[in-house]
Order: C-alpha cells, then sequence, then structure tokens
C-alpha cells in the first residue's frame, strides 16, 4: 500500500511539472526564470549525461573522444563528452554567466582559476552502486566524494580557507546518475535475491548517504536530477524489439524517481539544506511525445550511424544525420546539445527556482 501510495503522489507531482512546461512553452522562458548569482560555482557528480572527459584519464572504454563526438563542439572537438556539443551542465554555466564549459576535474589542462567556477568529478558509466562502477572500470561515487576533497584542498590554496568555504557553500552540488545502476539491475538481475524495489531502495539510500557527505563538506545547494524515461532510449527500443518506449522500463524510472522526491525531502528536512528535484523524465518524455513543440522532428533514434544501438566505441567514425538539432537523441543513449538546451531552460524554471527563488 506504501508502495502505491508513494507512486500516486509521485504522478501529481509529474501532473504539476507537466503544468509548469505548458506554461513554459507558451511564454518566455526568460521571464520566468529566477535571478541567479552571476559567476554560479557548479560542482557535478554522476554518469555519462555531466562527465566532460573524466574518463579519457581511465583505463576504461567507456569513452567518447574522438569524433563524430563534439561535431557541434567549439572548434568540433572530441572532449569525451557523451554528445554532439555542450552538455545541461554546461549550457547553465553558460548562462549565469560562469564560464562557456564545465571541465573536467582530472583534465591535465585544468587552470587554477576554474575552480572557482565549478567542475565535473562524474565518470561515464558510473551509478551510484559501487558494483557498477567497478564493472565498467570508471569512478565510483566514494572516489569522485574523494576527488571533491582534492578539489576542495586546491581550492583553499587558490584562494584561502574564508574564501574557498564561502564558495562552496554558495555552489550548486549537481548530481546526475541512476540510469546504469537500474538497467544493468533490469537486464542481468545480477543482485542475489533481489528485486527492483529493494534495489530502487538501495540506491536511494547510497544517493541520501553522498548528499550527507557532500553537505559535511560544506554543500548547502543541491540539484538532484532523476532518471529519464529510459524505456525510450532508442537502444532499449532496439533491444527489446519495441516500436514505441518500453512502458516496463519507464515504470521503473518512474518508481525511482518517486522515490528520489520522498528522500530529498526528508533530507531538506533534517539537513535544513536548499535543495530541488531535476525532472529530466518529463521534459524529456514530453519531447518523444510531442516533438514538435520543441521543433524536433526524430525521436526514435540517434544521430550517429543507424541511430539505433551505436553509442562509444560503435558510434566512433560513423556518419551522422544532417542536422542534430532535429533529434532528440545524439547516439542510441544519450541526448544532443538541442534536447540539453531544452532540458536547461526547464531546469531553470524549475529545480533552479527552489534553489534560488
Amino acid at each position: 500500500m506504501a508502495e502505491f501510495k508513494d507512486i500516486v503522489i509521485f504522478l501529481m507531482f509529474m501532473l504539476c511539472q507537466l503544468c509548469a512546461l505548458a506554461a513554459a512553452l507558451e511564454h518566455s522562458p526568460a521571464a520566468a526564470v529566477p535571478r541567479m548569482p552571476n559567476g554560479t560555482c557548479l560542482l557535478v557528480f554522476g554518469d555519462s549525461t555531466v562527465d566532460p572527459g573524466n574518463n579519457n584519464r581511465l583505463p576504461t572504454t567507456a569513452k567518447a573522444n574522438f569524433s563524430p563526438y563534439g561535431r557541434d563542439f567549439f572548434n568540433h572537438t572530441p572532449t569525451g563528452r557523451f554528445c554532439d556539443g555542450r552538455l545541461a551542465t554546461d549550457i547553465f554555466s553558460e548562462k549565469v554567466g560562469s564560464t562557456k564549459v564545465i571541465p573536467a576535474f582530472l583534465d591535465p589542462n585544468l587552470k587554477p582559476e576554474q575552480l572557482k567556477y565549478g567542475v565535473s568529478f562524474a565518470s561515464a558509466a558510473s551509478g551510484y552502486d559501487e558494483l557498477t562502477s567497478t564493472n565498467a572500470n570508471v569512478l565510483s561515487f566514494p572516489q569522485q566524494l574523494q576527488n571533491l576533497r582534492n578539489y576542495k584542498t586546491q581550492l583553499t590554496k587558490l584562494v584561502g580557507i574564508g574564501r574557498s568555504k564561502e564558495i562552496i557553500k554558495d555552489a550548486v552540488f549537481v548530481i546526475s546518475a541512476g540510469t546504469n545502476d537500474l538497467l544493468q539491475s533490469y537486464l542481468s538481475m545480477n543482485q542475489p535475491n533481489q528485486t527492483m524495489p529493494k534495489y530502487e531502495n538501495y540506491l536511494i539510500n547510497l544517493t541520501s548517504n553522498y548528499v550527507k557527505v557532500m553537505n559535511e563538506l560544506g554543500g548547502t545547494r543541491f540539484v538532484l536530477v532523476g532518471v529519464p524515461p529510459f524505456g525510450c532510449l532508442p537502444i532499449v527500443r532496439t533491444l527489446f524489439g519495441v516500436e514505441n518506449c518500453s512502458s516496463e522500463l519507464n515504470a521503473v524510472a518512474t518508481s525511482f524517481n518517486s522515490k528520489l522526491v520522498t528522500m530529498l525531502g526528508v533530507l531538506k528536512r533534517k539537513l535544513r539544506v536548499r535543495a530541488a528535484y531535476m525532472d529530466i523524465f518529463t521534459i524529456m518524455y514530453e519531447a518523444t511525445r510531442n516533438p514538435e513543440k520543441f521543433g524536433l522532428l526524430e525521436t526514435s533514434k540517434g544521430c550517429c550511424g543507424s541511430g539505433l544501438m551505436e553509442v562509444g566505441d560503435t558510434c566512433k567514425n560513423q556518419t551522422t544525420c544532417e542536422d542534430p538539432h532535429k533529434y532528440v537523441y545524439w547516439d542510441a543513449v544519450h541526448p544532443t546539445e538541442r534536447m540539453y538546451e531544452i532540458v536547461t531552460d526547464y531546469a531553470m524554471i524549475t529545480a533552479f527556482r527552489e534553489i534560488f527563488g
């Protein structure tokens, strides 16, 4: 009964988000965006949705530092981002007057001055579950948190302890993961005596603990990104042999997101922090159902290769569609820069309003 109640509450929450989305589509997004401090620092954790190239420095196959990735990035440069251009965190950073890109913390060319405006600790193919990261030989969340500690040390050396505490206190901690965990678990169920609801609860407890550590290290503003409608991913449609989205997998995503929202409410009360849920599910599902609202055309396949299976290495040196700006997906898993722009605009009138409003 409790599970059913949680789902009902979440569906009501999604309805409110859809109303906000409808309003945003009818009015200028700029008018609805709350004022945010110029130069807002972003500290980013998670998977390939927010990894700008940390995996370039790791002995893993989960990389995207080759063509055609980066086709629409500055100077058409592949950076390690699983996208044709910039990620949502890059776009948001520019919108609040910080930097045009959020650099990877492991980037050997990272300049000390950039630390003040934010970095990403994220690692493609990672997840909340350490086993997910271990299987892919990438940075686990505990390792990303250790890099946060290293960042804090470097920032203190750069600006002093007082200013360092101030920057971290005012920074927005963006956390975006979960898809790799849930998909791998669903497809393989290699967890003994495990069910999806139990595994979701396990992930939620891990996420809660990670946020608590970030808070202990000085963080006071958090945006937790929900998982997308991964039942609609082109690679999922191909593997499951379905023409439309897999409702079963989308139900898993919805269930996890509902628990994320509940957990976030508890953390806000206990830690007395500013925290918001970023509902990427609603915006991407709406773009999939009604692409014309966003100026999009193709929702069932990616721009790279056939668009049905290619991701990472299998996308390497493949031909691409003529105009990625008309596509929801760049490869068979990851959104295009255009879709990330849509997500960012939506985030700035929903999740970030709670942080700065």
